[in-house]
């Protein structure tokens, strides 16, 4: 498998007049293909790590395959790239032919190729889900996934998803958020660890909160900011949204009901 990241040479310029020779640790970025059946779907630029868990979560967040429909995933490297091949039933073939979704995009974007205004905001069944957590939980869920970073430790220039639940159980990381969300879905819906909250290191878009929604999962935490849309699709996906996490504050934003001992037990809100 190709390496995760490696040194690179830099001059390093300080306070002084002087540049400093040295080499400083990056991420690779490769270009990942995602076939199905012989087909490529889609063309992710990604960190080579986790791939076969990328493509459980990516079938299942974008609504191509859903993890029972998944015969064989074979990751094959080639000269210009990854290449990962998911066999996947007759009848997930069939509904991919329906939907045909291209995407040859920066890591940035998380809905480039869409080719319809339905799919990019496309409604997803509510989470229904008795999971609840505590203001006191979703801090140290937010204080736990800085020492579960490995490559970020190594890099500074990569994105995390974990997953907590008492305890934070798994992270993925990738230079692109959306498909280190999409590694650690498929690691769950591989592993069965039951409910839990999603933890993020990055703002939330509307298409985070449509990837967490076909997870099934209630609670999405985040540093950084939602956008406006995001809020009002996890208010309708049934989401709890918090989100500028940090271990002495959060605010949250929809479905507050699933906090419990917040603002009725002495909690205060941070304007």
């Amino acid at each position: 498998m190709m390496q995760t990241h490696r040194p690179l040479p830099r001059l390093a310029f300080g306070s002084g007049a002087l540049a400093v020779e040295g080499s400083r640790m990056l991420p690779e970025e490769v270009a990942v293909a995602l076939s199905f059946n012989g087909s490529t779907q889609a063309v992710m630029m990604a960190t080579p790590a986790d791939l076969e868990d990328f493509a459980y979560g990516f079938a299942l967040t974008e609504g191509l395959a859903r993890p029972e429909e998944i015969g064989s995933v074979e990751v094959v490297e080639t000269q210009k790239g990854i290449d990962v091949q998911i066999w996947v039933t007759a009848q997930a073939e069939a509904r991919l032919a329906k939907r045909r979704r291209t995407m040859a995009g920066p890591v940035g974007c998380g809905l480039c190729g869409i080719d319809s205004l339905e799919e990019a905001v496309r409604a997803l069944p509510p989470v229904a889900s008795g999971f609840s957590i505590t203001p006191a939980q979703v801090r140290a869920a937010t204080a736990a996934l800085p020492a579960a970073q490995p490559l970020h430790d190594a890099t500074r220039a990569v994105h995390a998803a974990g997953f907590w639940n008492g305890a934070l159980l798994a992270t993925r990381e990738d230079v692109g958020r959306h498909n280190a969300l999409d590694k650690l879905a498929g690691h769950l819906v591989r592993t069965k660890l039951g409910e839990g909250a999603i933890v993020l290191t990055s703002r939330v878009s509307i298409d985070l909160v449509q990837k967490v929604a076909a997870l099934g999962v209630p609670v999405l935490i985040a540093v950084s900011a939602p956008t406006a849309h995001a809020v009002a699709m996890a208010e309708a996906a049934g989401i709890t949204l918090i989100a500028f996490a940090r271990p002495d504050r959060f605010e949250v934003f929809t479905h507050e009901s699933r906090l419990t001992g917040g603002p009725a037990s002495g909690e205060q809100h941070v304007a």
